[in-house]
């Protein structure tokens, strides 16, 4: 799977880690998952723009998300969890391009009961620019007094917004949330300073209330408009122990995780899952 990974540092928080799969054309036989694999203490977030992706996960949880759907996952005090294209994108290939957020948890909530949530990309929340120059759609969080469908534990802002060439966008933000920008396609620029950004880039904005970004008049061919994520969060500020998929405060509390999974209790794989994990 063709992947564009961000690894946050601590100016993120409560953001740890962001992959971009995609956007790649599959031929038949190239579309990848997951096999089954644990996670514990906090939230994976995965967004599908095109294409269609199954999940499943010990705890219950699971479906099929494709255009526009969101996967909220809370591992808490952790599952197993598997993630594959369904046979028929295997079998014929085909567009795919989504994202996969990591999001931490407090100390506090480390240990909650897993959770699951679908969001279908006709509920999230749609808004437009005064001057109908992007197209904003609110996943999780709340914009200027308008909230998305997703439910979080850490207070956080997702949003996917479409400029159109030219058009200049200004948004409310909350003062105590950090701000980010991810170019999922096309490029624009920042800021008052108007700071070049591209495909696969990161704008960290600072301090203050609102957010500001544009696209350029001309864009790609293949990329008629902006392409951007805009995360928000209220930082956390707890020392993160990480490695590999599980995300906990002290070294000791990851090898319990470790522990925990190798003696199996984190969950166990059902027997019939109906997942596809094969090749052609």
């Amino acid at each position: 799977m063709c992947s564009q990974i961000k690894i946050f540092s601590q100016y993120h928080d409560p953001f740890i880690m962001m992959d971009q799969m995609g956007e790649v054309e599959y031929q038949p036989g190239e579309p990848k998952g997951t096999p089954w694999h644990p996670h514990r203490g906090f939230e994976t977030v995965t967004y599908i723009i095109d294409g269609i992706f199954d999940h499943q996960d010990s705890n219950g949880g699971g479906g099929t998300i494709t255009n526009g759907d969101t996967q909220w996952m809370t591992a808490g005090s952790g599952l197993l969890h598997i993630e594959a294209p369904p046979e028929s994108l295997v079998v014929s290939g085909g567009l795919f391009h989504g994202l996969q957020l990591w999001v931490n948890l407090p100390a506090k909530d480390k240990m909650m009961a897993p959770r699951y949530q679908d969001i279908r990309g006709g509920n999230v929340q749609l808004l437009t620019t005064p001057d109908g120059g992007a197209l904003l759609r609110v996943i999780a969080g709340e914009l200027d007094g308008h909230a998305g469908p997703g439910v979080t534990h850490t207070p956080i802002t997702m949003i996917h917004a479409t400029v159109a060439p030219g058009a200049e966008v200004t948004l409310p933000w909350r003062e105590d949330f950090n701000g980010l920008a991810y170019v999922l396609a096309g490029k624009g620029s920042v800021g008052a300073e108007r700071r070049p950004i591209h495909l696969g880039q990161t704008a960290v904005f600072g301090t203050g209330g609102s957010l500001a970004f544009r696209a350029d008049e001309k864009q790609d061919s293949h990329t008629p408009d902006l392409e951007v994520v805009l995360l928000g969060g209220q930082p956390i500020r707890e020392p993160m122990a990480h490695y590999g998929p599980f995300v906990m405060n002290t070294r000791e509390e990851l090898q319990q995780a470790f522990e925990d999974f190798q003696k199996g209790r984190l969950g166990t794989i059902p027997a019939v899952h109906g997942m596809y994990e094969g090749g052609l």
